[in-house]
């Protein structure tokens, strides 16, 4: 399991959070802002580990600590190997258990549901929802009584545009999943969120919503604060969701659009 680490081990009293697909876009504005409200990181990248490293020396210089280890979510058969390098990170970290899990890595599907095919559904289910559910049941003896998960869904689970069903329903499935954790994860304590971002400016779905202009005026034009998503839109919000400040709020959706469709 390839890792990048921000420095040598220290016992710290520091929250820790593991976040999925930290190494761009949501998750990496999740990882910095969580870094600046004084939490370390965990977080995992898919293949681009050069930028994984940027983040970690983003990190560095907040003064707290990232270690970045390569994951595929769509893979169950290596969560095994996974969790182990977890356990190895947080000895780094100076700690046994880590208190928030961000599920947020994912990919983008566009295709009308009359040519949807059975390998670009399969694909779907792997990563956004057969993934998310075995490697937070993984990771589960390693989150610490009283922590937080937040499931990253999307605006498009209210949000009917044609050509995203298939990506849609399956974050439709993690919304409903995200409930059932939320009250059988309660005697211990955790509790579990979703949290549903508009239109984002990122290179997801190949950077349409950025860099299409007529695409990003259509949305802009459909979004009660005029414009679209940014990254740190998102991040803050999430880190603020875990504090302790929020730590009564469970079992809900929270959509994060700017008042898109209203």
């Amino acid at each position: 399991m390839t890792q990048q680490t921000s420095g040598k081990a220290t016992h710290s009293s520091a929250k820790i959070a593991i976040v999925t697909g930290g190494s761009r876009g949501l998750g990496r504005s999740t990882v910095l802002s969580l870094a600046k409200c004084g939490v370390d990181s965990i977080f995992t990248y898919h293949s681009n580990q050069a930028e994984a490293g940027k983040v970690v020396g983003l990190v560095r210089e907040t003064g707290q600590k990232a270690i970045a280890l390569q994951l595929d979510t769509g893979n169950v058969s290596s969560f095994d190997p996974f969790a182990e390098s977890v356990r190895e990170a947080l000895t780094e970290l100076g700690a046994e258990r880590f208190d928030y899990l961000v599920n947020n890595a994912g990919t983008s599907h566009h295709n009308t549901f009359d040519q949807t095919t059975e390998e670009e559904l399969d694909s779907l289910y792997d990563i956004h929802f057969k993934g998310v559910f075995f490697l937070t049941q993984k990771l589960l003896p390693l989150i610490n009584d009283g922590g937080r998960i937040v499931n990253i869904s999307t605006g498009l689970t209210r949000i009917v545009t044609p050509g995203s069903g298939a990506y849609a329903s399956m974050k439709g499935a993690i919304e409903i999943l995200t409930k059932y954790q939320a009250k059988e994860l309660g005697a211990r304590g955790i509790a579990v969120n979703t949290v549903a971002p508009g239109a984002i400016a990122t290179d997801f779905s190949g950077g349409m919503v950025r860099d299409n202009p007529d695409l990003n005026k259509r949305v802009a034009e459909m979004t009660a604060l005029g414009r679209v998503g940014q990254p740190d839109d998102i991040g803050p919000m999430i880190a603020s969701l875990l504090s302790d400040e929020n730590s009564w709020i469970n079992a809900q959706r929270i959509e994060v659009s700017g008042g898109m469709s209203i």
